[in-house]
C-alpha cells in the first residue's frame, strides 16, 4: 500500500464518521438515546419525523457503529453503542460552544426568556437532595424515566404536568430536569409551575449529565 492510498483510506474513515454526526435529526437521536433504549415508532415522534426518514438515519448511524438494535416481536429497539459514543457527541457540543457565537446567543436568550433565575448546577441539586428540602420532577417521557433516572426524582411528564399539579407539595421548592443543557422540557415546566404559584429552579444540565457524574440514579 502506498502512501497516498493509506492516506485516502484513513481520512476517509474519519470523514464517514463525521458524516454521521453532520445531520441535526441525527444529533437529535443520539441526544435521545443518550437517555436510554428506544423503539423506531417513539424516536421518530419525538424527532418529528417519518418512521421511514428516522431508521434511514438510524443506519447511517449504524453503519458507524455508533448505535446497537434488538428486535422485540416486530419492533426494533436501538441504543448508544457505548459511552464513547456519548463523550463524542458532547465533545462536540462543548466546541460548538466555544466556536459558535450565533449558539451561545440563541441559548442565552431562548432560557433568558423562559427562565429569569439561574439554573441549578449538579454539584447544588446534589446538595440540595441530601438537605431534602425540594421536590425534584422528571419531565421527560415516561419511557425515558423508566429506562433511568436520577434517584428519589418523581415522573410527571411535561404533557401531565398541569393535570397533576395537585400532586406537587407547594411547601417546598420544585426542581425539574430533563434531558440535558439544550433540552426544553425543563423551561417549559417552570413556567406552568410558576404560574400555579410554585417556587421553581431547573436542572442546567440533564439526567445523561448525573449519571456521568456518578451520582445515585435508578435503572431497570
Amino acid at each position: 500500500m502506498i502512501d497516498r492510498e493509506f492516506k485516502d483510506i484513513v481520512f476517509g474513515q474519519f470523514a464517514k464518521i463525521a458524516h454521521a454526526f453532520s445531520s441535526p435529526k441525527r444529533l437529535e437521536i443520539i441526544d435521545i438515546l443518550a437517555q436510554g433504549e428506544r423503539d423506531v415508532e417513539s424516536l421518530a415522534r419525538q424527532v418529528d419525523m417519518t418512521i421511514a426518514n428516522t431508521s434511514r438515519h438510524l443506519q447511517i448511524l449504524k453503519s458507524v457503529r455508533f448505535v446497537d438494535s434488538r428486535r422485540e416481536g416486530v419492533k426494533i429497539y436501538y441504543r448508544l453503542a457505548d459511552d464513547e459514543v456519548l463523550r463524542g457527541y458532547k465533545q462536540l457540543q462543548s466546541i460548538a460552544e466555544n466556536r459558535s457565537i450565533e449558539i451561545r446567543e440563541i441559548v442565552s436568550r431562548f432560557f433568558e426568556e423562559k427562565d429569569d433565575i439561574e439554573g441549578l448546577s449538579i454539584e447544588e441539586l446534589w446538595r440540595r437532595i441530601k438537605e431534602m428540602n425540594i421536590v425534584l420532577i422528571d419531565v421527560r417521557p415516561p419511557e425515558e424515566y423508566e429506562k433511568g433516572h436520577i434517584r428519589g426524582a418523581v415522573s410527571i411528564p411535561l404533557s401531565q404536568l398541569q393535570e397533576k399539579l395537585n400532586e406537587i407539595p407547594k411547601d417546598r421548592e420544585v426542581v425539574a430536569y430533563c434531558r440535558g443543557k439544550y433540552c426544553v422540557l425543563s423551561a417549559k415546566a417552570m413556567k406552568v409551575l410558576r404560574d400555579a404559584g410554585y417556587r421553581t429552579r431547573r436542572l442546567q444540565e440533564g439526567y445523561p449529565e448525573w449519571k456521568e457524574a456518578g451520582l445515585p440514579v435508578e435503572e431497570l
